[in-house]
């Protein structure tokens, strides 16, 4: 339980962190951040793997690239079924998914499977 608050915090503070630096995105209230970071997490369990089975074959044609614009797209879902979060766009959503993929990536650096903070001390001898 620690763990999934944890990834939904971290999640959160991305959101957060795209609505500071990208124009074009707006989140208004901790409230809407929390949900919006918790119905992100839902659509990308349930929606997302169903785009990439049928955006497979563009996405091999485009070596992946074609992720970016999936990812953009759960962005705007989210956004479109929350009246305190908008985005301006396409490219918002795109630089927003990009900001939001970065936070979670370099936060599970630090995050185990499990929720838990982990360190790795290397001894030399």
């Amino acid at each position: 339980m620690i763990g999934f608050l944890l990834r939904l915090l971290v999640v959160a503070f991305g959101l957060w962190l795209a609505s500071e630096l990208v124009p074009g995105i707006v989140v208004h209230g901790l409230g809407t951040l929390l949900g919006a970071a918790l119905l992100l997490g839902i659509v990308n369990a349930v929606v997302r793997p169903l785009l990439l089975i049928l955006t497979l074959p563009i996405t091999i044609i485009t070596l992946g690239l074609f992720l970016l614009i999936i990812n953009a797209a759960m962005l705007g879902l989210v956004a479109w079924m929350f009246d305190n979060f908008s985005i301006a766009g396409f490219w918002p959503a795109l630089w927003g998914s990009i900001v939001v993929g970065v936070t979670a990536w370099l936060a599970s650096y630090f995050i185990g499977p499990r929720g838990r903070f982990e360190m790795i001390v290397v001894r030399r001898r």
